[in-house]
């Protein structure tokens, strides 16, 4: 909201500089966002006298004047049609500037000497009217600067409102927080309403349909007015604040709300058939033309100012086309009233409306100002346009509107929020000082009763915090606070997650966040069995779409998408992963169960497009070795890949489940040719998901530290001859079950199924690696454990060492 300097001075004395009040303003809650300082753009113009005024000898148009500026008499040629003898008037003296870039200069017109040049409001840009010389207030010292004259020097605060502050939305209101802060009193502004002697009831009448949304409307009538343009003091106001100056009708319902934060509407009576208002909800898709010439189709709630037979303004916002005042009117229906803020609120939103009045309005003003801006705007009308006000005042108020009582303060509630000692007597008067009634009732309370105006105040914790934005924040003494820091434990599952994060990235994988919401026929495009868990889907119940109307059961689907968008944008090459809850419905009444899961994807090229690397395609060993690396990292030992157990959404013959001491970690494989047609995709894509809660639950957040062996190991190698459903990591794991202490690791060294190698076997490599921590093994204690070993690996596994019958 912008404030003129000058207008706050008609209320209360400011002897500070701008910006020392912008400070003091913004310390106390106000905040001044911008000071901007107004001169005008002239020079060197000054008040003078017409003292004489004759033809111009060789010009029809022109007349020659002798012109006084107190201590001189200078002749000037003019073409004003309004100029007379004795009219005090601008004179832009020889080597004055004017708005446009002019200088003034001593010059010869049509052979006649012109020593000066007599000015128009709008060629010195202090108003619009250009339709002859500016006539000056005759009692102004002659020789004396315009600007000084006129005092046309001021500085605008532009000063940010926050919502609650509804009050500070006029002059008067920011006045009053001065006033409050410099310890000045308030000067409000003083009038009389003077009525003639034909009763307004005769003439009108106003009806309130809907008192819920129009609580209180006031009206007044105003007749034999003539509009014509405001005066200068009134223009310049408004057009410092950012308003424009229409007609002295309009203009003071304009000045008005920006002095006293009322807005205000003035109807041409004329125009109002059977002459009365009635105050109603519109129709559902009512149309209505409002005064920026737009046609408006309303909903069924929004509160509409009619006559007797159409609505003529949308209350609280805008008045109609069908109503305004015009050049010729003469009869002024003047509107003060109180609308329901949220009704404001929910018809300015809907109607794209953001109106000064609204603005106001939806904040909410004061309900006991409605009558007091309306009389002083009647007899402003009348006293700038020649008019009557008739007499009486329509108030139409059905129920009166509940206002804060007294609340209750203590003393000592002050000091403990405020966190310092302010005196009993100083809080009383700096609540005085803002319009609050306070009633002392004993030495430790108090009862406060906030004016109408501060709808914003209405507890004991409000009260306070006026206290200390008048005091002073900065008197305040700045204290750390007082706690208690407790470590922070952080969760398994946060720390995997954090492990998970920091491991993918490393490796290039690219985390990303979707929708939680998937399509109901993902469990048919993934091909889940009809008995699967993860086909008991989540309906939402409000969906945005219905590709988005239930609750995702796996992170595969949602990562297949991410996938598909990708390509279609042209990007084949992806390593991607995300981290979030499935949800599995339960039975009716229940909530449905959550399960924490990773979801990876990897698809096109295992390496970049750089000089040194050649093009391959990511397979099933990388996202494998992707997978073992992040297992491997959180410490997780005897990871089982089983290839006969898989999913229906993968290759059968490229992928695996993954199962850690008999709970199952995940799935990962390559995407079932059939799903990736279903999905309308070409290029292979390889798909882990990890049940998080499992790896959580495996983590032990401990790691091992161990001496560099000083004894070196022995290692022998072993190849088996076993059937191709069994895996390496089922012989692996025999191996490391076997609890052997000599035994430090087994890896697989190769595996062959060609030529020699009988129908359905293959042969298995394991390299069997031994080592003492105190000693140099012997081959005896070697080949004692290492029999033992592979006598249960053949036992367990049904295997025969290649060559030889048995060990």
């Amino acid at each position: 909201m912008k404030v003129s300097l000058k207008w706050l001075r008609d209320y209360v004395q400011i002897d500070l500089p701008a910006s020392e009040l912008a400070d003091r303003l913004t310390m106390a809650g106000l905040e001044v966002e911008s000071v901007e300082e107004i001169r005008p753009s002239f020079t060197d113009v000054v008040v003078a006298k017409i003292l004489s005024i004759r033809p111009h000898p060789n010009a029809d148009k022109l007349r020659l004047c002798d012109v006084t500026i107190g201590d001189a008499v200078l002749p000037i040629v003019c073409g004003a049609p309004n100029i007379e003898v004795g009219q005090v008037v601008p004179l832009a003296k020889v080597g004055a500037t004017i708005p446009g870039g002019y200088t003034i200069k001593s010059s010869k017109i049509r052979g006649e000497l012109s020593e000066g040049m007599l000015c128009s409001e709008e060629e010195l840009a202090i108003g619009s009217d250009n339709t002859g010389i500016m006539i000056l207030p005759p009692d102004l010292a002659l020789g004396q600067k315009l600007q000084d004259a006129l005092d046309l020097n001021d500085a605008v605060l532009d000063i940010g409102i926050t919502p609650n502050r509804a009050d500070c939305l006029s002059i008067i209101g920011i006045a009053r927080e001065v006033a409050a802060l410099t310890g000045q009193k308030m000067r409000y502004p003083s009038f009389a309403v003077r009525e003639n002697n034909e009763d307004i009831t005769g003439l009108t009448s106003v009806t309130i349909l809907d008192p819920d949304l129009c609580p209180r409307y006031t009206a007044r009538i105003i007749k034999n007015v003539t509009i014509k343009p405001s005066p200068l003091w009134m223009r310049q106001r408004l057009e410092a604040v950012g308003l424009r100056a229409i007609n002295n009708v309009v203009d003071v319902t304009n000045f008005i709300m920006m002095e006293m934060g009322q807005p205000l509407h003035s109807f041409d009576f004329r125009f109002l058939e059977e002459g009365r208002i009635v105050v109603r909800r519109s129709q559902d898709q009512e149309h209505f033309v409002s005064l920026d010439e737009k046609d408006r189709v309303l909903k069924g709630d929004t509160l509409m100012i009619c006559d007797g037979v159409k609505p003529v303004a949308i209350a609280g916002i805008m008045g109609g086309l069908n109503s305004e005042v015009k050049d010729d009117t003469s009869t002024i229906l003047l509107e003060s009233a109180y609308f329901n803020p949220t009704s404001i609120r929910k018809s300015s939103r809907w109607l794209g409306m953001s109106t000064d009045a609204a603005f106001r309005f939806e904040r909410g003003i004061d309900p006991g100002g409605v009558v007091h801006a309306q009389n002083r705007a009647a007899q402003l009308i009348a006293d700038l346009s020649g008019g009557e006000v008739c007499r009486g005042l329509i108030d139409c108020y059905p129920k009166a509107l509940e206002t804060v009582g007294e609340i209750p303060l203590r003393f000592e509630k002050i000091n403990s929020f405020l966190g310092v000692e302010v005196d009993r007597e100083e809080s009383a008067r700096i609540l005085e000082s803002l319009e609050m009634a306070v009633s002392r009732k004993d030495g430790k309370t108090c009862g406060v009763t906030p004016p109408t105006f501060r709808v914003d105040i209405t507890r004991e914790i409000d009260l306070i915090e006026e206290i200390a934005r008048i005091y002073g924040y900065d008197k305040i003494p700045v204290t750390m606070p007082s706690v208690t820091l407790v470590p922070l434990v952080k969760k398994a599952k946060d720390v995997i997650e954090e492990m998970v994060r920091g491991r993918l990235t490393g490796e290039g994988y690219t985390e990303i966040i979707t929708y939680s919401f998937i399509s109901p026929g993902a469990a048919d495009i993934l091909g889940l069995p009809d008995d699967d868990e993860r086909r008991r889907l989540v309906k939402i119940m409000n969906p945005l779409t219905e590709d988005q109307s239930v609750m995702r059961t796996t992170m595969v689907f949602s990562l297949l998408k991410t996938m598909k968008a990708n390509a279609y944008a042209g990007n084949f090459d992806l390593k991607l992963f995300e981290m979030g809850r499935v949800y599995i419905h339960n039975q009716q009444g229940s909530l449905p169960t959550e399960k924490a899961r990773m979801g990876v994807l990897l698809t096109g090229q295992r390496n970049a497009d750089l000089c040194h690397s050649r093009e391959v395609s990511a397979d099933f060993y990388d996202l494998k070795g992707c997978i073992e690396n992040l297992v491997g990292s959180m410490q997780i030992a005897d990871m089982i890949l089983d290839t006969a157990v898989t999913e229906p959404f993968l290759h059968p013959g490229r992928s695996c489940r993954m199962t850690v001491r008999g709970q199952i970690l995940g799935y990962m494989g390559e995407v079932h040719p059939e799903v990736m047609a279903r999905m309308d995709l070409k290029n292979r894509a390889l798909i882990c998901e990890l049940d998080l809660d499992v790896l959580a639950g495996l983590y032990s957040g401990g790691i091992r530290y161990q001496d560099i062996p000083k004894y070196p190991s022995s290692s022998r190698d072993v190849a088996f001859l076993v059937g191709k459903e069994v895996t390496a990591g089922k012989m692996i794991a025999i191996a490391v079950d076997s609890k052997e202490e000599l035994l430090e690791k087994v890896c697989v060294f190769d595996v062959y199924d060609g030529k020699g190698i009988p129908a359905g076997m293959k042969s298995l490599g394991l390299r069997f690696s031994y080592r003492a921590v105190e000693r140099t093994l012997t081959d005896v204690e070697i080949n004692d454990v290492h029999g033992r070993i592979v006598r249960q690996i053949i036992a367990e596994c049904g295997a025969k060492i290649r060559g030889e019958e048995s060990i």
